[in-house]
């Protein structure tokens, strides 16, 4: 019988066994013969002295026998790649990236003196939670002191309010889009000859009144759901326009999807139209909490991470993918790419045309601003605030 014929087990045992028939001398004898070092015969022999002590049914080791990777060697491997990889990324959900390609860290590893290759180094990563990235121009921006604890912040409340059964939102408008033959970004398939061709301007095409055919979507997007609603406003992208989105979402899909809910979480960014300073948007907000009997709960994300507010990465880019390269000539082309936009894991978006007239520069009177009910989080007060049906 060839000893390459077994298994690492196999052949400890069968030496063990040879070398109790050749009784003493038997394990030099053994070694010898085989090359098999007295450590493994020795071994062998102390299986069969106690079974028990042997590897389980089917198993060619005892639990912990084997060589030990590299990263159990040598724990200390994991902050050697931290200081390596030069950090930065989403810290609401520790996601991480570097610029280093895996030889690169490796051979940095290797150069540290430790003998790894780039497959342990693959794995680490992925343990770690770090993916691939583009560059992102943001190192011009002073990062507030407490934006990572308002990250977790909002991950905890919004835990929170799903196992509870709430509402929980993201929300956000879209870039303002020219209504007409104009370009549009990106690329799409054709043939010689069938490129679509556009105006060489985007001025804009008027209505009677004079002013530019427009589109601005305003979106919800229910983030347990993984389900988006669009309210493409014509006129102005105003505090009633997003109070108005979110009033048409509830009315047309929350209030259907969460019939017991009592409280409306809504994730949002500091600036624009719903930004935290906006006394406008808290107005609207008492109003529609007003009309709908919910408890509505605000956190703003810190002024420059809006690119972590869900809505951005899990809805709006998937629809700018969506009509890319094509010219959005009407409202119906509008809607139609709009609710065309679906993802592998089931993300799907409702759209509808909103032609209300939003005033410009509107703002609620002092009276107004006194009566709201509102109640600020003891955390940021001024990102994180809870607004309640008005009493009485």
């Amino acid at each position: 019988m060839s000893l390459s014929a077994l298994n690492e087990r196999s052949r400890r045992l069968w030496a063990a066994t040879e070398a109790n028939a050749l009784g003493y001398g038997g394990v030099s004898l053994v070694v010898e013969a085989t090359g098999i070092t007295a450590v493994t015969i020795r071994a062998g022999q102390a299986e069969l002295a106690d079974p028990d002590s042997s590897a389980s049914p089917g198993a060619i080791r005892r639990p912990g026998g084997g060589r030990k990777k590299v990263v159990d060697l040598h724990p200390e491997i994991k902050s050697e790649v931290d200081k390596i990889i030069k950090k930065s990324g989403n810290p609401m959900k520790h996601i991480t990236w570097t610029h280093l390609s895996i030889d690169k860290i490796t051979a940095e590893l290797r150069r540290r003196g430790y003998a790894i290759t780039k497959t342990p180094v693959n794995r680490l990563l992925r343990q770690e939670k770090f993916s691939l990235r583009k560059n992102q121009k943001e190192l011009h921006k002073k990062s507030h002191p407490d934006r990572d604890a308002q990250f977790r912040y909002i991950d905890e409340l919004a835990d929170n309010y799903l196992k509870l059964g709430d509402m929980v939102t993201s929300i956000d408008a879209k870039k303002t889009e020219k209504i007409g033959n104009f370009k549009n970004d990106g690329t799409t398939y054709s043939k010689p000859g069938e490129a679509t061709l556009v105006e060489d301007h985007d001025f804009g095409n008027k209505d009677d009144n004079g002013s530019i055919i427009k589109a601005i979507p305003f979106g919800v997007y229910d983030i347990k759901l993984d389900k988006g609603y669009i309210n493409v406003g014509t006129d102005h992208n105003t505090s009633e326009l997003a109070a108005e989105s979110i009033r048409r979402w509830y009315n047309k899909e929350g209030r259907i999807t969460y019939p017991k809910a009592k409280n409306l979480m809504i994730t949002a960014d500091s600036g624009g139209a719903n930004g935290n300073r906006v006394k406008q948007w808290k107005w609207e907000l008492q109003l529609l909490a007003n009309e709908t009997g919910l408890n509505i709960h605000v956190c703003h994300y810190p002024s420059g991470t809006s690119k972590w507010n869900k809505i951005e990465h899990k809805m709006f880019s998937y629809i700018s993918q969506n009509w890319q390269g094509e010219p959005l000539r009407s409202y119906e082309i509008v809607i139609g790419f709009i609710e065309g936009t679906r993802t592998k894991t089931g993300l799907s978006v409702t759209a509808e045309l909103d032609t209300g007239t939003y005033a410009l520069h509107k703002r609620p009177t002092d009276e107004q601003m006194a009566s709201i009910n509102l109640h600020p989080h003891e955390f940021h007060p001024e990102w994180n605030y809870s607004i309640h049906p008005q009493l009485g």
